[in-house]
């Protein structure tokens, strides 16, 4: 894995967490990306739970930011432009601008500013202009694996020129060891409120009740449920909507729950961002996988915690002010827990 080299012309570094349970997690410095989830099962065999490609070099064929750091504005920003201070972004989404620009974080070389055993940090200097944001960046990561099984994310930001911000992991989940229909996955979100969008994913009015709707996950059902059932899902593909989650920023709460079609691993997610994005792969089809050539749509299911989308342009909404001020710290946490069940 290490013979190939990057962009920059540099060798790709990984990263190899553990715990005592058996659990393996693993990264690289390029997009401080998420390679893999090794989870120890009930019954002696390790079943991986994320979505990848074969070899670092792989990573750069694929367009479905796998397990990849998402920034400076993850999701989507209209026009790419940011109305409230009048500024144009570099679009990369037809006239819209998506997870950060052409040139996003997930594009970047990460400095490894430590690591251990249980821990990898890596650092980001995201330079005034960046994809057309203001301002410098300094953005902080951290992962960290426990002995429960949980895998944190921690993100630190400062700026010196007021700059929306919104870091996020874009990883895959499959929890059928990649084999299937992510689809058949249960999923519990504990969302009463999603955003509908138009056809390029941007915010389609304001935010919809999801109580007698196909968006109703708040007390759990297969996803292909109701997949397709209505019109805002058809626009995308499926599901690709972010919820509103109750826990309001709460770690502490769990924000969704998802458990695989065999009933024999489980992901909780808790986060202190303010929404989740729902994502049913349903542009997956060509990826490059780590076994059987190509991913295909719907084999991954993603749960992107963020603000919600476009948010730079739409005070109104009832969520945390997206804007860092040059003084303040930007802050934010979202744990996986992967838990065997039997």
């Amino acid at each position: 894995m290490l013979n190939s080299h990057a962009p920059d012309g540099q060798p790709w570094h990984i990263t190899v967490l553990r715990n005592r349970n058996g659990m393996v997690a693993t990264f690289m410095d390029w997009g401080a990306t998420w390679l893999s989830a090794r989870v120890p099962m009930q019954d002696g065999k390790v079943r991986e739970a994320l979505l990848g490609c074969a070899t670092p070099s792989d990573y750069l064929e694929q367009t479905a930011y796998l397990g990849a750091t998402v920034g400076r504005y993850a999701n989507r920003i209209a026009n790419a432009r940011l109305e409230q201070e009048n500024i144009q972004l570099i679009a990369n989404q037809g006239p819209h601008q998506l997870h950060g620009g052409p040139e996003g974080f997930d594009r970047r070389r990460w400095q490894i500013v430590s690591q251990s055993d249980s821990e990898v940090h890596y650092r980001l200097d995201s330079p005034d202009g960046d994809q057309g944001y203001p301002g410098n960046l300094l953005v902080d990561l951290w992962y960290r694996l426990d002995d429960e099984n949980r895998l944190s994310i921690h993100y630190q930001a400062t700026v010196d020129r007021p700059c929306p911000v919104n870091l996020t992991n874009h990883a895959y989940f499959n929890l059928d060891a990649e084999h299937g229909d992510a689809r058949q996955h249960q999923l519990q979100l504990h969302a009463a409120h999603y955003l509908p969008v138009d056809e390029s994913g941007i915010p389609d009015g304001g935010l919809q009740p999801v109580a007698d709707s196909s968006f109703d996950f708040r007390d759990g059902k297969i996803i292909a449920t109701d997949f397709l059932q209505d019109e805002h899902q058809r626009r995308v593909k499926g599901y690709d909507h972010a919820f509103l989650l109750d826990s309001a920023g709460d770690v502490s709460q769990t924000a969704a729950q998802l458990t695989s079609a065999d009933g024999k691993l489980q992901l909780r997610v808790h986060t202190s961002a303010p929404a989740l994005q729902f994502y049913s792969g349903n542009y997956l089809a060509g990826t490059p996988a780590r076994e059987q050539g190509q991913y295909a749509a719907h084999q991954g299911i993603a749960l992107e915690s963020e603000f919600l989308p476009d948010s730079p342009n739409h005070a109104e909404w009832p969520q945390p002010d997206c804007w860092l001020k040059p003084g303040q710290q930007y802050q934010a946490e979202t744990v996986y827990q992967l838990i065997a069940i039997g």
